[in-house]
């Protein structure tokens, strides 16, 4: 998956490591091996890898885990997809 790569600095996606529990579900779940769990807790190692699509949020148990699912990166690979990787994308 690293070759799909968003904007950098774009993603909403944010952790309260202070509440995280060290489950691992977020490592589990992301598609984009955005999350790492080290000495019981997660940490984001790949912010930019972050497509926002909210499985990380949704199965987080202590809902350490914020992120506006679409918001930002998603609508821009999917408007590369459409319109090509030269074009004019508009995001964010």
């Amino acid at each position: 998956m690293n070759d799909f790569r968003y904007l950098p600095g774009v993603s909403t996606l944010r952790l309260k490591e202070d509440l995280c529990i060290g489950c691992g579900a977020c490592v589990e779940v992301c598609p984009h091996q955005v999350f790492s769990v080290n000495e019981s807790k997660a940490t984001i190692v790949d912010l930019d890898g972050c497509m926002e699509c909210g499985a990380c949020a949704l199965n987080c148990p202590v809902a350490a885990i914020t992120v506006s699912p679409g918001v930002g990166c998603a609508s821009y690979i999917i408007q590369t997809w459409i319109k090509g990787k030269g074009a004019v994308i508009e995001c964010c």
